[in-house]
């Protein structure tokens, strides 16, 4: 697979007001930035965007979904822009941009190439009137705003009642809730990721036989007790034998019972999916945001612990590096104290003071992965350089996580 060595590229997920991930933004950042703060004018070059975007593969960055991009004057009126596939990308205007005839041109050239527009950090102006009939998403960082001026700006832009409304930085679930109530159709922020912990609940029926199976498979029990705490719960059986027969790993013929799984599969990797089966929704699906970022952290950490000096053979530490990320989550989807929820677990001590406290390798591990998503590319860079790790190998771990992750979740859907 061929990367860009010298480039780190971040995504961060845009939710449907079902929280359905809809497409990504795309943060590209020189591999030999010093400073997370720093402003490089997007690399300062379209050719370098174009190539980077080029060399990682539209396909590999994105899977299915629709990418936005921070363009830049520069980039806006490079001929560049054009390589870029118009039907996925949608390209956010910066707030930096200076609105005048020139660029309403360029917009409406760049349309009717089939590209979609976004104003990025918008905040209202009468000059901007002219680009509402070009532009498609408006995004407002209600956290730079106070509430008359949000009522104020949302008021103006029901104008065109085309445009679609982008919540940025919504952190929490409170607040996610009253960004629906204000109508705003798309959200970028962690709030998906972000624990609602009630005092005294309790895992669901569903989540309360994975976490036994989970322990039992840790525990090395034998398989008829496995087999028979599956039983317990039949639709959970169904939804296990879906996951494995859809990630069956190219098996001639399907896996038609849990003892089967346990066979053909092992039960290091019968856990893993159980792991991620703790990520399934209420309603039954198992693809959702949280599974998808759970799973690039695991697949992610794994692949990096891979290529670590002296930790590539160690089969044991890769596996605990899979489950670190898997269970970095888990109590966002439990609604309970992290410490409560592994208490459910025979963990190792390495696991459980990584997912409680970053300590240790894994800790360390973990600590990357959240600066990846945060796209804190100079902390990134430093925690590469105290692991040992390039630039170039990151991102041919990441890129393979991403795409895992992506055909995980078409496998399920389909």
């Amino acid at each position: 697979m061929s990367v860009t060595p010298d480039v780190y590229l971040g995504r961060q997920p845009i939710l449907d007001r079902a929280q359905n991930v809809v497409a990504y933004e795309l943060l590209f950042r020189s591999g030999d930035m010093t400073s997370s703060g720093v402003a490089d004018d997007l690399l300062a070059s379209a050719n370098v965007i174009i190539n980077t975007i080029s060399q990682f593969g539209i396909d590999s960055v994105l899977g299915g979904q629709t990418g936005f991009l921070n363009v830049s004057e520069a980039l806006l009126m490079s001929d560049a822009l054009e390589l870029l596939p118009p039907e996925r990308i949608v390209l956010e205007i910066l707030e930096t941009v200076a609105v005048d005839d020139r660029l309403i041109d360029r917009c409406r050239e760049l349309k009717e190439k089939g590209f979609r527009l976004a104003l990025d950090d918008f905040t209202y102006h009468a000059m901007y009137d002219p680009m509402f009939e070009l532009v498609d998403i408006v995004k407002l960082d209600l956290l730079a705003m106070d509430t008359k001026e949000v009522e104020r700006t949302l008021q103006r832009l029901r104008q065109w009642p085309h445009l679609q409304l982008l919540a940025e930085k919504v952190e929490d679930h409170q607040h996610f809730q009253q960004c629906k109530e204000l109508g705003f159709a798309l959200f970028q922020g962690y709030f998906f990721a972000r624990p609602t912990i009630l005092a005294g609940k309790r895992a669901n029926p569903n989540q309360l036989t994975l976490m036994k199976v989970l322990d039992q498979l840790m525990r090395d029990v034998e398989i008829p007790e496995i087999e028979r705490t599956f039983k317990e719960n039949p639709t959970l059986t169904l939804g296990l034998l879906r996951l494995v027969n859809s990630v069956a790993m190219g098996l001639q013929h399907k896996v038609g019972s849990v003892r089967q799984a346990l066979v053909v599969l092992g039960r290091r990797q019968l856990q893993r999916w159980v792991q991620l089966l703790l990520y399934a929704r209420s309603n039954g699906e198992i693809a959702g945001p949280l599974m998808t970022m759970a799973a690039v952290r695991a697949r992610l950490m794994e692949n990096l612990c891979r290529t670590l000096p002296g930790q590539g053979q160690k089969e044991e530490v890769v596996e605990q590096a899979f489950m670190t990320g898997i269970l970095s989550l888990v109590d966002v989807v439990l609604g309970m104290p992290m410490e409560e929820v592994l208490r459910q677990f025979g963990l190792a001590d390495e696991v459980r003071n990584a997912v409680l406290k970053k300590e240790g390798l894994l800790g360390q591990l973990l600590t990357l992965m959240a600066q990846v998503e945060a796209g804190e590319f100079g902390l990134v860079s430093d925690s590469l350089a105290r692991l040992g790790l390039t630039v170039e190998t990151f991102n041919k771990a990441q890129l393979e996580a991403i795409q895992w992750a992506a055909n995980l979740d078409r496998e399920i859907q389909g």
